[in-house]
């Protein structure tokens, strides 16, 4: 298909409060809007900005709108590319200009050593607007059969429940997280690695990290849930890379393990910082990587050494490139799961439309995606107006669970269509 023409623009939209991980505090999030266009059709793709997610320190070397503002000249760069080519389908494209545009990201961060997460990043709403041009160019308007055959052998489950995972950041107190139980949300995904006194300080952060799981256990362990293979509550911690050492993620593990909530770790997401390059093998809990699994080559690596599991982003790493994640995670018997970037409702659809068609992680009976956008930007109920379909029963979780139904699948989530508010946005 050869593109026409391609139009950029970007929203911004504000959190209830600073969302804290990493250290550091977002106090919204750019959406950035592209539109592709050929001789007969055009797509619309939206994709959810995090500089402190893919580069923690671009974007403490940045204003956060300074941050935003490279990420979306990388998006602008990606699309001069694109303008004029014939490209075959969205993974043809990323294989084949990928280089061309993280040395362009590098170049205008000054940062040589750029993560290739925020290249990624700033190209999901360019991959979403060229699968969705590329569904109407082949005439295939369904999630699964727009998708080349080759990336579909581990996408042939079709559930009627996907667990909705909330996000328990730093901020988020003992009550909020119980009334997220008692509205039906059984996985909880608890931020640990806080900076309490912004000092840098491991100990402290240590500290604080076992105070706040041992308060989340004392206070919740016993609920039960139907939805786990032993009936419990699982738990699952992301520390964004902020565990300095093997010694220290230990001493974390013999605390969990000491107040008897070790058997309910699903996941312990990222403990160490990417070049942090240590066997992993030994801990007794399921280790998965997100910001280091860049690409399907980085799966390979963490494979080696001793990483259990991936969590896949098409909202943050574009659908293409979780594709060839997916596959080379399947090769190395490694498991995965769909988790979020803060994304809004109509984005949010892609990783429903992923994530309803994978396996269980081990140890659950449903599938999960996670979901926080609800918890954290201020206009959300402004955002679901937004969506194509935003009355659908499937749109919104119901005691903690979206509910896919036969409507969910004959319209993919909608992600084939977008409101008029964004065709406005970003009209051709």
């Amino acid at each position: 298909m050869k593109i026409k023409k391609v139009n950029l623009n970007f929203d911004v939209e504000p959190f209830k409060m600073p969302l804290g991980f990493k250290g550091g505090y977002l106090t919204g999030a750019w959406q950035a809007l592209v539109c592709a266009e050929t001789e007969n059709n055009y797509g619309i793709g939206i994709g959810t900005q995090s500089v402190l997610w893919s580069d923690a320190d671009i974007f403490s070397s940045h204003s956060e709108a300074g941050g935003n503002a490279l990420m979306f000249s990388v998006t602008e760069y990606a699309a001069s590319i694109l303008k004029g080519r014939d490209i075959e389908n969205p993974i043809t494209f990323l294989e084949t200009y990928l280089e061309d545009i993280h040395s362009y990201a590098k170049k205008i961060t000054g940062k040589e050593n750029l993560r290739k997460t925020f290249t990624l990043n700033a190209l999901v709403a360019l991959d979403n607007a060229l699968w969705v041009l590329y569904a109407k160019e082949t005439g295939r308007q369904d999630f699964l059969e727009m998708i080349p055959s080759a990336y579909c052998e581990s996408l042939n489950y079709k559930h009627s429940l996907v667990a909705c995972i909330p996000l328990m950041s730093y901020a988020v107190p003992l009550k909020d997280i119980g009334k997220a139980i008692k509205d039906g949300f059984f996985t909880l995904k608890i931020k640990i690695g806080s900076d309490p006194d912004k000092d840098g300080n491991r100990e402290k952060m240590l500290k604080w990290d076992t105070e706040r799981i041992k308060s989340i256990h004392e206070t919740f362990g016993d609920i039960p849930t139907p939805y786990t293979e032993n009936g419990k509550l699982p738990y699952y911690f992301d520390a964004n890379g902020r565990y300095d050492s093997k010694e220290r993620l230990w001493q974390l593990i013999d605390f969990i393990e000491s107040i008897g909530a070790l058997d309910r770790v699903i996941i312990m997401e990222e403990p160490f910082p990417e070049e942090f390059e240590v066997d992993v093998s030994e801990f007794p809990v399921r280790i998965v990587a997100d910001e280091s699994a860049h690409t399907d080559e980085d799966i390979v690596k963490r494979k080696q050494m001793g990483y259990k599991g991936v969590a896949l982003k098409p909202i943050a790493k574009t659908l293409s490139m979780t594709l060839k994640i997916i596959k080379e995670a399947e090769r190395s018997g490694m498991d995965y799961f769909c988790a979020d970037l803060t994304v809004i409702p109509p984005l949010l659809e892609w990783n429903k439309n992923l994530a309803s068609r994978l396996k269980p992680l081990p140890g659950l009976k449903i599938p999960v995606v996670e979901s926080n956008g609800h918890q954290h930007y201020r206009d959300w109920e402004k955002l679901i107006q937004r969506h194509p379909y935003p009355d659908a029963e499937w749109v919104v979780p119901v005691d903690g669970i979206f509910h896919l139904t036969d409507d969910f699948y004959e319209k993919s989530g909608g992600i084939f269509e977008v409101s008029e508010y964004y065709k406005e946005k970003v009209k051709m």
